[in-house]
């Protein structure tokens, strides 16, 4: 499984960013996907996932503002954030939520996203 995060940078409060994730190497369609992020210091937390068929769930912190969506024909899932606030400044990562490798989680190298106030 080969995850690519992309779209990250620096926004101001309140301002959006879209981030991309391409996915290879397993069964994309069926699989429900997760944005998870890292803050520094703190924990891996998910943000938002999604079905195979587009049900999606949020997390509160994000319910609102944060959009999530895929194109099961591109292998890819989006994150679309909309007034994004200083404290979502973290490092997002997508991840097949069902699928691990030797018991952890697929992970690729994240997309920087940095809030200024």
């Amino acid at each position: 499984v080969q995850l690519v995060e992309s779209g990250g940078g620096l926004v101001q409060s309140g301002g959006s960013l879209r981030l991309s994730c391409e996915v290879s190497g397993l069964q994309f369609s069926i699989n429900v996907m997760g944005w998870y992020r890292q803050a520094p210091g703190k924990r891996r937390e998910l943000v938002a996932d999604i079905t195979g068929r587009g049900r999606t769930t949020y997390a509160d912190f994000v319910k609102g503002r944060f959009t999530n969506s895929r194109d099961n024909a591109k292998n890819s899932v989006y994150l679309q954030m909309d007034s994004l606030k200083p404290e979502d400044t973290a490092v997002y990562y997508c991840t097949p939520t069902g699928l691990r490798i030797d018991g952890n989680m697929y992970w690729g190298q994240g997309t920087q996203v940095t809030v200024s106030s």
